[in-house]
């Protein structure tokens, strides 16, 4: 299979249509049958889907945010006859990888994450419009939505069949938002997860799996006016201008991908990748106003979607590396003035712009976080990890800064980590790391007044328990090396078992609950015979032979 490539455009789109009328917009999900990822090695029946299809839709959850501020209602729909959306679709995963199958499914949940977030601190608001049926992952779609109307024309339902018809899980997100967001009765949420025919009409109300039911006569009518109510409960942000997400531009040789502010570089034995990130040699843009005329160029924007991209690049196309190591080049003052641009005050008519962009950077630290490669941060030399960089070094599993008195490394404490990117469970990244001692919180963030702007060299960062290993110059190199060839030795399963469960601590939310069980309750079911043996569920659907199972309880 070609590589994934992450970027499209609505003039692009095979799958998805995006309409905007004044504040509200309208998703209509109309999926060509063989315009899979593959060609034509499956079919996309019933508006069933693949990665390419949810590709679209997050492109298409960025154009909201970033195109059309002033819209604050968006309906999500289907565009075939009595279908919503059948879900992901099954031959594709029954005839994919296991690694391809589990960062398929951690793809569709930051997905569906990235619209409960648009939600959240967009001023939009989702309306799941079921024009038919919505089962297994296409009712997933629908639970990531504000509110759920389903259609009453005595056929259409909402369903999870997947373990009654696949022998798996309905990508694990479905599961946590029945009962952590819909609160629907537990006993009633098993009862419907075995009901492979689903539940409609008046009953589907009645459980709380949909808001609301209106009949075919009076479809169009219901939708415009649910759709009309969640709008007019939001600011009105008429004759906002957006920003046009121009393409994102890199170029790649296979050992290397190049973008404008930051390169990822495979190693020659393919399991160690290198992302470095280079800093302007100014901070150039100081104003909310200077950020919004600079649109899709604006640096700190520029940077995160070649960070996101990055990412996502490393998941699906470079399973083999294992390790990455960051590093952010540039001057720390730099890196710490980004604090100040994306802080603006909420009465500046462009702080919309400036709001999205962190939300954006919010999202890309958190996908860093659930991506099964383990990450070091490196500051040695002509390093600045500042501002909103320092959180980027504390999302990676360890720190190692350099404590040379004669290139002295400093890290830069702002007002970034004091709140503004919270991680998947909810706390600071400071605060999950001093879980323990909140009062370490407090020492770390009291250096924002230290007169330097913030900054402090290695020995100080390690007093304050910023870095894993403070090494001298003459350590710094066998340190390293060690470390990176140890990681590279342990088991890769064994691995990302550990760092899933270290890297969130504290309370758990619907986040960490969905991410933390698609990486291990599904990844282990998909891999179980009971699945994908010969005669495993996913392999016998569609076909005249019932699935075998080993009834053992594990």
């Amino acid at each position: 299979m070609a590589p994934v490539d992450f970027r499209t455009a609505p003039d692009r789109y095979r799958h998805w249509k995006l309409d905007v009328d004044g504040d509200i917009a309208t998703l209509t999900m109309s999926v060509e049958p063989f315009g899979g990822l593959r060609g034509d090695d499956y079919e996309l029946k019933l508006n069933s889907y693949d990665l390419g299809v949810d590709i679209e839709l997050a492109d298409a959850i960025d154009r909201l945010r970033f195109e059309h501020p002033a819209v604050r209602a968006c309906v999500v729909t289907g565009g075939l006859d009595r279908v919503f959306c059948a879900g992901a679709n099954i031959n594709m995963l029954s005839t994919s990888s296991h690694a391809f199958k589990v960062n398929f499914c951690k793809y569709t949940n930051e997905t569906r994450v990235g619209i409960e977030d648009a939600s959240a601190s967009s001023n939009v608001r989702f309306l799941a419009a079921l024009n038919g049926t919505a089962s297994g992952g296409g009712y997933e779609l629908a639970l990531a939505c504000d509110r759920i109307l389903l259609v009453d024309d005595r056929n259409s339902a909402v369903s999870f069949p997947e373990l009654p018809l696949l022998g798996v899980l309905p990508g694990t997100g479905g599961l946590t938002r029945i009962v952590d967001k819909r609160l629907i009765r537990p006993d009633l949420c098993d009862l419907f997860s075995t009901l492979a025919e689903g539940i409609k009409g008046k009953r589907a109300v009645q459980w709380n799996l949909v808001d609301a039911i209106a009949p075919l006569s009076k479809w169009d009518d219901a939708v415009a006016g649910e759709a009309r109510a969640l709008a007019d409960g939001l600011e009105d942000r008429s004759g906002t201008q957006g920003i046009a997400l121009t393409p994102l531009e890199y170029t790649d040789d296979g050992a290397s991908r190049s973008y404008r502010h930051s390169e990822l570089r495979i190693e020659d034995s393919g399991r160690v990748a290198h992302l470095t990130i280079t800093l302007p040699a100014e901070a150039g843009t100081q104003d909310a106003a200077a950020a919004h005329a600079a649109g899709a160029d604006f640096w700190l924007l520029a940077l995160c979607r070649e960070l996101d991209n990055a990412l996502n690049h490393l998941r699906l196309n470079l399973p083999a590396v294992g390790l990455v190591l960051v590093r952010v080049v540039g001057d720390a003052k730099v890196a710490a003035t980004c604090d100040d641009v994306l802080r603006t005050e909420a009465s500046d008519p462009h702080h919309w712009f400036t709001n999205e962009v962190g939300h954006y950077l919010k999202r890309a630290l958190k996908k860093i976080e659930n991506t099964a490669k383990s990450f070091y941060a490196l500051a040695d030399e002509g390093t600045a990890f500042a501002g909103p960089f320092l959180e980027l070094a504390l999302a990676c599993d360890r720190q190692y800064v350099l404590n040379d008195s004669e290139a002295p490394v400093h890290l830069g404490v702002g007002d970034a980590s004091a709140g503004a990117y919270p991680m998947s469970n909810g706390l600071t990244r400071l605060a999950t790391r001093f879980l323990a001692d909140p009062s370490q919180v407090d020492a770390v963030l009291a250096a924002r007044t230290n007169g330097a702007g913030g900054l402090v060299d290695a020995e100080e960062a390690d007093e304050l328990g910023l870095a894993t290993s403070a090494p001298d110059e003459i350590d710094w190199d066998d340190e390293v090396r060690l470390a990176i060839e140890e990681r590279q030795a342990y088991s890769p399963d064994g691995l990302t078992g550990m760092e899933q469960n270290l890297r969130f601590p504290g309370p758990e939310t619907l986040e960490t609950k969905i991410f933390g069980r698609l990486t291990a309750w599904q990844n282990w079911i998909f891999q179980r015979p009971n699945a994908v043996g010969e005669r495993g569920a996913l392999k016998c659907y569609g076909t005249p032979q019932a699935p075998e199972f080993n009834y053992d309880r594990t």
